[in-house]
């Protein structure tokens, strides 16, 4: 399935090579800015009930157009941007059915298991989401943060997934290396994400045509759903028409088969 997305940095939607994001917001490449706000987004997704996307604060001052775009969908977009335990619910009470979250659980390049858990208490597992992004190294994935430059010492696979799958509802996997470059998706991380997810996991990374969509349905085996950013014509793109996402998630069969079968 095709999930949205509204990627927000100074107040406007963006999209960006991801690689390039930095504490200092020195040398980041930007591929499109948009000339509509961010509520114009949520309108159009919730027109088209394109469900499970997320608005993203790219940095500071953001606050206001992330707001904006979580009131013109209450319940229906997700957010995630330096959520920590003292706003989450603050921005559940914004609109957001569900918020993200990465670097506040990490401390020193390891989990904090306690942070976790106080944070899904708060929040409720059913409304947080884990941002496990990750990049490639000694060929293996491993999650990063603080915008997606520092590695972790945790890498993905199933024992990972498995211990945080209690405290969260679903996972949301960019693939960092790929991520806003449109040179396709990494078939290999999708593939895994089916094996080893027990919940539901959204990739994101390279795409860049309606194939890549249809591949992910496929080697996904209806587990993964999938992000378009920078392919999208709505982003300035030209290798994804929104109206063929759209058409492509209507014609899906609703159901989603339990993690571990077939």
């Amino acid at each position: 399935m095709f999930r949205p997305c509204i990627d927000l940095r100074g107040g406007k939607v963006v999209q960006i090579v991801g690689g390039s994001l930095s504490d200092s917001g020195a040398g980041v490449r930007t591929h499109f800015e948009a000339a509509q706000p961010p509520r114009w987004f949520a309108e159009l997704y919730r027109r088209d009930d394109v469900r499970g996307g997320h608005v993203i604060a790219l940095g500071p001052g953001n606050d206001d157009a992330a707001r904006d775009a979580l009131a013109a969908w209450p319940g229906g977009l997700q957010f995630g941007g330096g959520v920590h335990i003292d706003n989450a619910t603050g921005w559940l009470d914004a609109g957001a059915s569900h918020v993200i979250v990465t670097s506040w659980v990490f401390r020193e390049g390891s989990v904090d298991w306690d942070r976790l858990a106080r944070l899904s208490h708060r929040v409720g597992p059913g409304r947080l989401v884990l941002d496990l992004s990750c990049r490639v190294r000694d060929d293996r994935y491993w999650v990063v943060t603080d915008r997606w430059q520092n590695f972790t010492e945790l890498e993905l696979g199933p024992d990972a997934f498995a211990r945080m799958a209690p405290l969260c509802a679903e996972f949301l996997v960019h693939a960092v290396d790929v991520e806003g470059l449109c040179s396709g998706i990494d078939p290999r991380l999708v593939r895994h994400l089916a094996e080893w997810c027990p919940l539901p996991v959204t990739y994101a990374g390279g795409a860049r045509s309606l194939r890549d969509l249809a591949s992910v349905q496929e080697i996904g085996r209806g587990r993964v759903d999938l992000t378009i950013g920078s392919a999208l014509d709505i982003f300035g793109g030209s290798g994804v028409a929104y109206a063929d996402c759209v058409a492509f998630n209507r014609m899906q069969p609703s159901h989603r088969p339990a993690p571990g079968s077939g």
